[in-house]
C-alpha cells in the first residue's frame, strides 16, 4: 500500500522493471524532465526528478550496474552532489475519483467534502443510496451533458443532472456502521423523515433557548474603532489576505454589539488568526477592559507574549505572561496587577483558570485551541461566556464544536485564504525506511533547514534519539518532551529556535503554534497512532512561509493499519491544499461518527438520514419555531 523504489549506488538493476514502477508510481516518461514527476532516458543515463526532493537526480548505468547517483540543478545543469542510494516515493495522486459539491444556501455544509466512488450519499427525496460515478448521457437535444449516478437497493440507478447536485449530499453517520439502502420509489424515505423532523423538535427547542438567552444577555458594548485602532492596525508588516480582513470585522461587530460574543475562528496554521487575535484585544484595551489570552502551553504562551509585545511596544499597553516558568514572587506580583487593573492583557496556560486569578474587569477571553483544555477547566469557561465576549481560535475544530457553529448557536468566522507565497506541503505516507529517513534528513540539511521528528511516547524516545544518531553520525540530534524539566525544556527548544539543533526528536509538545520558520521537514513515527486533526496540527508546524516543506507520516513496515487508520491517513494525504482545516475536520467527523456529538436522543435520527441533512431539517424547525 505505501510503497517505495530503491536505488543503489553500485548496485544492478533491471533497467525495464525500473521504468515501468515509474509509471506505476505515476511519473511521466518525457523527452527531457521539467518538473517534479518526470523522468527521461537515453542511453545508460536515467534523469527522475523526485516528488521528494528539490532538485532532479540523474543515474549513471554502467551495463546493469549504477555507477553515480546526482543531484543537479534543472536549468544550468550543474552537477550539485552524490549519493549512495535514492528512495523515490510515489508523486501522490488521488486514490479514488472524486466530485467536488458546493450545496449553496440551503455550517449548513458547503463545499468541503469530496465525494468518491462508494460513498454513501442522501438524495433529499430518494434517500440513503451508494454514489458510483460520473456518467455522461445524452440528452433529447442529442447533447451529452454530466449526470450523478447512485445506485439504491436491488441495484436501482438514479441519475441526477450536475445542475442539480445540490439535493445529493455525503452520508455522515457513525463509524464501522454503514446504513441501509433504500428502494427508490418506496414511500419508506419519507416516513422516516416525517419521524425525524418529530423527534428532532426537542432538540430545536433547546437550541432555541440558548439563542434566546444569549440574546438577552446584556454583555459590555465595546465602542467603534479609535485613531488608535487603525493605526495599530496599519503597522501589520504583511498583506491582510481577504479572510483575515473578514474575520477581524465579523469580530469587532460582535464587540459592538450588546450580546456577549461566542464567536469560533477558523483557519489554517500561519493565515493570521494571531493577528485577528490582536486586533480585538487592543480594541478591548481601548475600552479599558482587560483581556485573557489562554493557550494550552507554555511554550506557545512565550510565544504569543513575545508576538503580542512585539505588535503593541508603540503603545501603553501592559502585557504579561503567567505560566509555571514564572516565580512565586513573579506570579504574585502579575495576578495583583491583574486584580487591580494595572495589567491590561494577560497571556498563559490554564494557570490562569485557578482560583487565586481575579480581573478588575474582564472584557475579552481568547481561546487558542479550547480542545486542547481538560474538562474542568471547559467548565470554567462555560461560566466565563454569560459574562464576557468570547473569541476561540483554532485550526481544525472539534466535532461538537463544529455542529455548535453550523447550527448558529456559536458564531464562525473562516479564514481560507492563505498568506502570499505560501506553498501547500508535500506529503507523503509511507512505511518506516531508514534510508529514507537519511535521505530526508540531510536534504532539509543542505538546504540550511532543520528537522522535526514526532515520537509521541516518551518511554522510549531516548532509543529514537540513538537510532537516529547512528543514522545521520554527522548532525546534532536532541530531545524535547513535556516531561522534562521546564528550564531543561526551555533551554533545548531556545537552542532549537536558534539554528544550533539539527533534528529535534519530540513529542506533540509542538503541535500547537510553535513558530520556526527554519523549520521544513516533518517526521511523523507510527503516524497510525494520531488522530486526522493531531496530524494535520503536526503537519502545519512547516512550511510556514515561503520554503517548500516536506511532511513524511511513517507507518511500520508491513503492518496492516486499522481501517480507521487508513482512513486518516489518507485523508491527511489528500487535504494538502492550502486552508484544508475546515475539510479535515468535517472528514474528522465522518472518520469518527457523528452519532455521540448530540447525545443519546438523537443517535438513532443521525444515523437514519445522515448528518447533513439532519442539520437542514434541524435548521428548517429551529426556522418554523421561530415564526
Amino acid at each position: 500500500m505505501f510503497n517505495t523504489i530503491k536505488i543503489y549506488k553500485d548496485k544492478v538493476i533491471n533497467l525495464e522493471s525500473l521504468l515501468a514502477e515509474l509509471v506505476d508510481f505515476d511519473y511521466e516518461h518525457c523527452e527531457k524532465i521539467s518538473e517534479k514527476g518526470n523522468f527521461s532516458t537515453r542511453g545508460g543515463i536515467i534523469d527522475i526528478f523526485p516528488t521528494n526532493f528539490d532538485n532532479p537526480v540523474k543515474i549513471d548505468l554502467f551495463g546493469d550496474t549504477v555507477e553515480s547517483i546526482q543531484s543537479f540543478d534543472i536549468i544550468t545543469g550543474k552537477l550539485l552532489y552524490s549519493h549512495d542510494s535514492l528512495t523515490l516515493l510515489p508523486k501522490g495522486k488521488k486514490i479514488r475519483t472524486s466530485y467536488s459539491f458546493d450545496f449553496g444556501d440551503e455550517i449548513p455544509i458547503h463545499n468541503f467534502i469530496d465525494l468518491e466512488k462508494g460513498d454513501f450519499v442522501v438524495h433529499v427525496n430518494h434517500g440513503i443510496g451508494r454514489f458510483i460515478g460520473i456518467r455522461k448521457l445524452k440528452e433529447r437535444d442529442g447533447k451529452f451533458r454530466d449526470y450523478i449516478a447512485v445506485e439504491y437497493a436491488d441495484g436501482d440507478k438514479l441519475y441526477v443532472p450536475c445542475n442539480e447536485m445540490h439535493v445529493v449530499q455525503k452520508y455522515i453517520g457513525f463509524e464501522g456502521r454503514a446504513p441501509k439502502l433504500y428502494k427508490l420509489g418506496g414511500g419508506e424515505w419519507d416516513a422516516v423523515k416525517d419521524r425525524v423532523n418529530k423527534g428532532i423538535s426537542n432538540l430545536a427547542m433547546e437550541l432555541l433557548q440558548l439563542q434566546a438567552m444569549r440574546k438577552a444577555m446584556q454583555g459590555f458594548r465595546f465602542s467603534p474603532d479609535t485613531d488608535w485602532q487603525k493605526e495599530f492596525e496599519s503597522e501589520f508588516p504583511y498583506e491582510e489576505t481577504p479572510g483575515q480582513m473578514q474575520a477581524a470585522l465579523e469580530v469587532k461587530m460582535d464587540m459592538e454589539s450588546p450580546m456577549p460574543m461566542d464567536r469560533l475562528l477558523c483557519g489554517d496554521v500561519g493565515y493570521g488568526k494571531t493577528e485577528v487575535a490582536l486586533r480585538a484585544a487592543f480594541k478591548a484595551v481601548m475600552d479599558h477592559k482587560q483581556c485573557v489570552i489562554l493557550v494550552p502551553t507554555t511554550i506557545l504562551a512565550e510565544q504569543h507574549y513575545n508576538m503580542f509585545s512585539k505588535r503593541l511596544r508603540n503603545y501603553p499597553v501592559n502585557i504579561q505572561m503567567l505560566s509555571r516558568f514564572k516565580t512565586g514572587t513573579e506570579q504574585k506580583a502579575i495576578l495583583d496587577g491583574m486584580a487591580d487593573g494595572r495589567v491590561d492583557i494577560v497571556i498563559g496556560t490554564h494557570r490562569l483558570l485557578s482560583d487565586d486569578v481575579k480581573f478588575k474587569d474582564l472584557g475579552l477571553v481568547i481561546i487558542d485551541e479550547e480542545q486542547r483544555f481538560g474538562v474542568r477547566h471547559k467548565e470554567k469557561l462555560k461560566k466565563m461566556r454569560a459574562l464576557v465576549d468570547i473569541l476561540t481560535l483554532t485550526a481544525t475544530p472539534v466535532p461538537r464544536t463544529l455542529h455548535m457553529s453550523l447550527m448558529g448557536v456559536k458564531e464562525m468566522s473562516i479564514i481560507n485564504t492563505p498568506p502570499g507565497g505560501r506553498l501547500p506541503v508535500e506529503t507523503y505516507v509511507t512505511e518506516y525506511d531508514e534510508e529514507l529517513l537519511r535521505d530526508a534528513i540531510l536534504h532539509e540539511k543542505r538546504r540550511g533547514g532543520q528537522v522535526y521528528f514526532v515520537h509521541n511516547r516518551v518511554y522510549d524516545i531516548d532509543n529514537v534519539q540513538e537510532k537516529l544518531k547512528i543514522l545521520v553520525p554527522e548532525l546534532k540530534v536532541t530531545i524535547a518532551h513535556g516531561q522534562m524539566h521546564e528550564e531543561r525544556l526551555e533551554e533545548v527548544m531556545l537552542e532549537f529556535i536558534n539554528g544550533n539543533i539539527d533534528v529535534l526528536v519530540t513529542t506533540t509538545i509542538i503541535e500547537s503554534g510553535i513558530d520556526i520558520p527554519n523549520v521544513n521537514t516533518l517526521i511523523v513515527d507510527r503516524a497510525d497512532t494520531f488522530g486526522l486533526s493531531d496530524l494535520y496540527q503536526l503537519r502545519g508546524r512547516v512550511g510556514r512561509f515561503t520554503n517548500k516543506a516536506y511532511a513524511y507520516f511513517l507507518i511500520p513496515k508491513d503492518m496492516v493499519v486499522s481501517e480507521e487508520s487508513e482512513k486518516r491517513l489518507r485523508a491527511i494525504e489528500r487535504f494538502t491544499d492550502l486552508g484544508s482545516g475546515f475539510k479535515v475536520a468535517m472528514e474528522d467527523l465522518e472518520i469518527r461518527g457523528a452519532g455521540n456529538i448530540l447525545g443519546q436522543e438523537q443517535h438513532g435520527y443521525i444515523y437514519a438520514i445522515g448528518f447533513d441533512l439532519y442539520c437542514k431539517l434541524l435548521n428548517q424547525v429551529i426556522i418554523t419555531h421561530q415564526q
